[in-house]
């Protein structure tokens, strides 16, 4: 798969950081890590559970293992078993990287238990020979690569749809960016003499269901898992958390978390998605669980109200806008991710105070999936006027979000709500709102009239104006 490039260099003004080129597409080495730049103005300080914009829900730690929360206290806990949280403060988006314990955590199932002496991953389908392969020929017997990809839950922002759809209430804080580290399966594959060309698919399937449930299973094409996909062991140069997916996950750089199947037991080499009742009915395959279908088919789709998803053996499209845009695919899947912002500082009820210069600066980041970010824009009067950010601090390769910085100019002390909307370059732009639900339920998934389509799953919120950061200003 060819991968687009980031194209968009920018230069330096007052108070910023000279980018010293474009991205030019090189994975990063696990070598040391690059410092990570922090605006000047931006809080550090602990966040207070007022600043965490999520309901926490207590959990009840045992005597001999730390809580979720005393774990992960950067992280907001949406649910403790399955493991579910997200970033509990928009400092978070202040940073280049994001620490293991700052990391949205999203799990179906709670976290297994495993030795990883014990640990195996089988390789089976349409391939040479069928294998067994330890933890030890995963990390040894083949190259290593490192890639920064920003992970982003396709439930994020699924809170602010209206009206309310199911599921866990993610806001802003389930997506995070992390220097991810492993072996390149299409070193694997190859070596087992897999069939990898056109129509082929990889159905990745993972060990943490319980007994008599669904196996959480993920089809990825087989043109993006000889591209660039990892079998991953590292998480910023450490282990990886067993919340996050030790001993070993899929890395699918550029896709929806939902995809980056963690626990990884077994990969099938297939010639369509998985599909139909050969991977839904009991006894088969021969481990007896009830579907492998449910994560790939019916769930991770987008579609309206009154409907359920179409099912499909192949699909030729896999960029989700692409997707949503067409009509060879009546209900997205969600592959690649949208383009997308964040503001970082100010935070949610934030007071800031203007510099001399009668300037507030607005920090936050940008990504946009298999793709490149080209602008982004910050506006402070709900999208009538904006003004367009730069870019600063370190490249951190093509699959990473970028920081961006703007100064802000009030015009006068009082309340503002501040949002951010990024375009990729090929010109696809963040859409303002979110539709309210269609009563036609023949009508296409796509972003029309500038809003973005509420959908049943609540998935792949990208629209800016939910989004948005509400702020005091005080002169200074």
């Amino acid at each position: 798969m060819k991968r687009r490039k980031f194209l968009l260099c920018t230069g330096a003004s007052a108070g910023t950081t000279l980018l010293a080129g474009c991205s030019g597409g090189q994975d990063e080495t696990p070598t040391a890590e690059q410092p990570t730049a922090t605006p000047t103005e931006t809080p550090t300080e602990t966040p207070t559970p007022e600043e965490t914009e999520t309901p926490v829900q207590e959990e009840t730690p045992t005597e001999t293992e730390p809580s979720l929360q005393e774990q992960y206290p950067q992280l907001s806990i949406l649910s403790p078993d399955p493991e579910n949280a997200q970033a509990a403060n928009r400092v978070t988006y202040t940073k280049s990287r994001t620490d293991r314990e700052a990391h949205y955590i999203r799990n179906h199932y709670l976290s297994p238990s495993i030795d990883i002496d014990e640990w195996s991953v089988s390789l089976t389908g349409a391939v040479g020979e069928e294998v067994e392969l330890s933890m030890d020929e995963i990390k040894n017997d083949y190259s290593t690569r490192t890639i920064t990809h920003t992970m982003q839950c396709s439930g994020n922002g699924r809170s602010y749809f209206d009206p309310q759809v199911g599921g866990n209430q993610w806001s802003f804080g389930a997506v995070g960016n992390a220097a991810w580290t492993g072996s390149p399966l299409s070193e694997i594959l190859e070596a087992y003499g897999a069939e990898t060309g056109d129509g082929m698919w990889l159905s990745v399937m993972g060990g943490d269901n319980p007994e008599g449930k669904d196996v959480f299973a993920r089809s990825i094409p087989m043109e993006k898992v000889m591209d660039n996909v990892l079998l991953a062991y590292r998480m910023n140069g450490e282990p990886m958390t067993p919340q996050h997916g030790y001993p070993v996950r899929l890395l699918v750089p550029g896709w929806y978390g939902n995809n980056n199947v963690k626990w990884v037991k077994r990969m099938h080499v297939m010639d369509m998605m998985l599909f139909g009742n050969e991977w839904e009915e009991p006894g088969a395959p021969e481990d007896g669980q009830r579907t492998y279908t449910h994560w790939q088919q019916y769930s991770y789709r987008i579609f309206p109200q009154g409907t359920s998803a179409n099912h499909n053996r192949q699909i030729e499209t896999f960029d989700t806008r692409e997707q949503m845009e067409s009509d060879e695919v009546t209900h997205p899947y969600m592959y690649d991710q949208l383009v997308k912002s964040l503001i970082g500082h100010p935070g949610e009820g934030e007071t800031v105070e203007t510099n001399p210069a009668g300037q507030v600066e607005v920090v936050g980041v940008a990504w946009a999936g298999d793709d490149a970010v080209d602008t982004v824009e910050v506006s402070a009067d709900g999208g009538e006027s904006w003004g367009e950010a730069e870019f600063f601090g370190p490249s951190r390769g093509d699959y990473s979000w970028r920081l961006f910085r703007y100064m802000w100019t009030p015009d006068s002390a009082g309340e503002y709500d501040l949002v951010s909307r990024a375009t990729d370059n090929r010109d696809f732009q963040q859409p303002a709102t979110v539709s309210a639900p269609d009563d036609d339920a023949s009508e296409e998934a796509s972003i029309t009239d500038d809003q973005y389509p509420w959908n049943t799953k609540g998935y792949a919120n990208t629209a800016y104006m939910p989004h948005s950061v509400s702020v005091t200003v005080e002169s200074s």
